[in-house]
């Protein structure tokens, strides 16, 4: 469980193939504080430690992962968000994020709006229902509020502290992000499609 408040930036530094997985060693300033087994979420994306050297740490993804999500587009040289799984002590400063991408959305627009950054997503419409105005969204797995909510497409807004501490900093148009769809809407629309007796 996250919180999509990120803790720091990592660099992919090599990449290899093992049949239809990928395995990604990330450089990163937490890597020698983490520990194998650890599940951290890598772009929204829960991956588990599986080995760590000095500051780079190794995570697999698997078929299903890679295909539901923005990890089979990384290349060597990326900057990735990381955050470390929350405590039960701690706060949570950002939503209740799993880290179980749901999909990817596309980057339709990236604008200086008065101080923040604007950027605007395009996404699967499959997903409309678990969207809201003012609602929670997790993108490459930092925690932020929807708003301009369409069918198919949403805006937020960043501040420059978020800007320059996240890869929103390397986001341009056309990219690709991962979609983490808040939990409890999710819930909230399984009730209502599924009422026991109707």
């Amino acid at each position: 469980m996250f919180t999509g408040i990120i803790r720091s930036l990592g660099r992919i530094k090599e990449i290899s193939n093992s049949g239809s997985n990928k395995t990604f060693f990330v450089e990163s300033e937490l890597s020698p504080d983490l520990q194998v087994d650890e599940s951290v979420s890598h772009n929204g994306i829960c991956l588990t430690v599986e080995k760590i050297k000095g500051n780079v740490h190794q995570v697999t993804a698997i078929a299903e992962t890679l295909k539901k999500t923005n990890a089979d587009k990384w290349k060597t040289g990326d900057w990735i968000n990381l955050e470390q799984a929350m405590q039960l002590n701690d706060r949570l400063d950002g939503h209740i994020v799993q880290g179980h991408v749901d999909g990817t959305g596309i980057c339709l627009e990236k604008a200086d709006s008065n101080g923040s950054i604007l950027f605007t997503f395009q996404f699967n419409i499959s997903f409309a229902p678990l969207i809201i105005e003012k609602g929670s969204i997790c993108i490459n797995g930092v925690s932020l509020t929807a708003f301009d909510v369409a069918d198919n497409q949403f805006s937020v807004a960043i501040i420059p502290y978020t800007f320059s501490h996240t890869n929103f900093k390397t986001l341009k148009k056309g990219d690709l992000v991962n979609l983490e769809f808040d939990m409890l809407g999710k819930y909230m629309a399984r009730i209502a499609k599924f009422r026991p007796g109707r």
